[in-house]
């Protein structure tokens, strides 16, 4: 596997932030993630977007972070904020989503960023078993779900 940084509209970036759309509208039934993104969100150094390639050179997972300081959204100053975490259906199971997880924690925490923090949802039991047993714990909500209950946000101290 090869993880590149890209950038946020890099054509492979699109055509994977697509599937992984279609999976939360399967799951939820909500057309997809409404939180507001834009590619400059993960520029250096206040975020990185990620891509892995497999042999062949065919992107397999994805996943970015962007810097937020404290909002009225929830965030707190120095938080990394982890989004567009996705590995395609024919790779899952294989360790891609922990490889490009630690690289974004890495990346974030070289950044200064002081915690790396996540929103998810109830109907992705396989995304807080990741997060957990990589040393996730709930944390207050933030972000544009805050207030759903199915909302599930977890911190990271890096």
């Amino acid at each position: 596997m090869n993880i590149r940084r890209v950038r946020f509209d890099h054509p492979d970036a699109v055509k994977l932030n697509d599937e992984v759309q279609a999976e939360y509208h399967v799951r939820y039934g909500d057309g997809g993630d409404a939180t507001a993104l834009d590619a400059t969100d993960f520029d250096p150094p206040r975020g990185v977007y990620l891509i892995a390639y497999d042999e062949h050179g065919h992107p397999v997972a994805t996943g970015g972070w962007r810097g937020q300081d404290g909002n009225g959204e929830g965030n707190e100053d120095g938080d990394a904020e982890l989004k567009r975490m996705f590995v395609v259906d024919r790779m899952r199971g294989r360790g891609l989503a922990r490889r490009v997880l630690a690289a974004l924690e890495e990346d974030a925490r070289a950044a200064g960023r002081l915690r790396m923090v996540l929103e998810t949802g109830t109907k992705q039991p396989e995304a807080i078993a990741l997060y957990t047993s990589s040393g996730y714990e709930p944390c207050t909500k933030f972000g544009y779900y805050r207030h759903h209950e199915e909302s599930r946000c977890y911190a990271k101290q890096l």
